[in-house]
């Protein structure tokens, strides 16, 4: 691999995303999104006694899902990169003790699984590892408790606010496509904190739309390329009003991406018929905070 520009990684073998697999619950399984999904929970507690046992479960299922789906045994898969937002990261650390694969706890927000598809990459390119598993969880019951305001407290959410995902998302890399046809990661531009002052804890978009931002125009600056080069440039969970700023801020700087634009908070959500406000947050779909090159 090498550095290229400011903050962009080129691959000299670009590691095969070999298989994914995700499970959400409930609310995500009646949004526009649900089809996409390998498995929709009935109710958040799956048969668990709290919230958090809940997201344990999930993260576990959804790993062992996503291996039996490779066909890659266990015992084959170097390393796990995965995290979640509870403290100690205890969602993963939990739910990934009985799989026996050496693990890498991470914490990186919104970000954490594409963090982690980060760094798996990086092992797989340097040939540190051949396989590498990927996995994150989040749980609305449980970030509401751990971040805001417990539900049983019933606080007015506010337009600006959004809804934490109940799900989980896992993939595996790996140095081969193993007769696939998989995508590959060819570069990685990872993010830097870019604080503009917004201290209004229930507007996510505005805090995180400058970084996202200044990723975007780095990665453009780095590899040379323009915004229409892509088929579709995905943020994580930004939101109605953070979308609506990123597209704004951009044009400001010379960069016009509204036609191949997007972002996975709007998209998991119906807003009008679900009542989610600003739309979906917490999104291991995608994050803002690394742009990846599909080929």
């Amino acid at each position: 691999m090498k550095k290229i520009g400011n903050q962009t990684i080129i691959f000299n073998t670009p590691p095969y995303i070999l298989e994914t697999s995700s499970i959400v619950g409930p609310k995500e399984a009646e949004g526009p999104l649900a089809k996409y999904f390998d498995q929709c929970l009935e109710d958040e507690f799956w048969g668990e006694k709290t919230w958090e046992k809940a997201e344990s479960k999930i993260v576990k299922e959804n790993v062992n899902a996503v291996i039996s789906k490779s066909g890659v045994p266990a015992t084959q898969i170097d390393y796990c990169f995965a995290g979640d937002l509870l403290n100690q990261c205890i969602s993963s650390s939990f739910g990934l003790r009985d799989i026996n694969i050496p693990f890498f706890g991470i914490f990186g927000a919104c970000s954490t699984f594409v963090e982690g598809m980060t760094l798996g990459s990086i092992f797989v390119d340097s040939g540190a590892a051949q396989k590498v598993l990927c996995a994150t969880s989040s749980h609305f019951c449980s970030a509401e408790k751990q971040f805001r305001f417990p539900l049983e407290l019933g606080n007015q959410r506010p337009p600006s606010a959004q809804w934490t995902v109940t799900g989980s998302g896992a993939a595996i890399l790996s140095n081969e496509n193993l007769g696939k046809e998989c995508p590959r990661i060819t570069c990685i531009t990872p993010g830097k904190i870019v604080d503009m002052g917004v201290k209004d804890a229930n507007n996510m978009g505005a805090a995180m739309a400058p970084a996202a931002l200044d990723t975007l125009i780095t990665h453009f600056r780095d590899t040379g390329r323009k915004p229409s080069f892509y088929d579709a440039i995905i943020t994580g969970d930004l939101g109605h009003i953070g979308k609506e700023i990123l597209i704004e801020m951009a044009e400001s700087k010379g960069y016009n991406i509204k036609n191949n634009y997007n972002d996975c908070g709007v998209l998991i959500f119906d807003k009008e018929k679900q009542d989610t406000h600003s739309g979906g947050s917490r999104l291991w779909l995608c994050s803002f905070s690394i742009f990846w090159i599909f080929i």
